[in-house]
């Protein structure tokens, strides 16, 4: 079963704003402007089942493996917490 991204919070726990914490001019927000995974879903739907657990959506999956070329993360699982960091 194919897994969704989550809609865009535009506020976290305590006031958080994730806009306001990353900066304008970070790697990310670069790449965010220039990659465009709309398709993906779309593309790969086929190929994931109707049954079992949710995967990792395809679109974030691909996010965070350009995050860990362009940072040189080469470990999954640390891949995994600076994501989530």
């Amino acid at each position: 079963m194919m897994g969704h991204r989550q809609v865009e919070q535009a506020t976290l726990f305590y006031e958080f704003s994730l806009e306001r914490h990353i900066p304008t001019d970070h790697l990310l927000r670069l790449i965010d402007r220039f990659v465009d995974l709309e398709q993906v879903r779309r593309d790969l739907a086929p190929f994931y089942s109707s049954i079992g657990r949710p995967s990792i959506d395809p679109e974030l999956m691909i996010r965070m493996l350009l995050i860990g070329y362009c940072f040189g993360i080469r470990s999954e699982r640390r891949l995994c917490d600076e994501v989530h960091l």
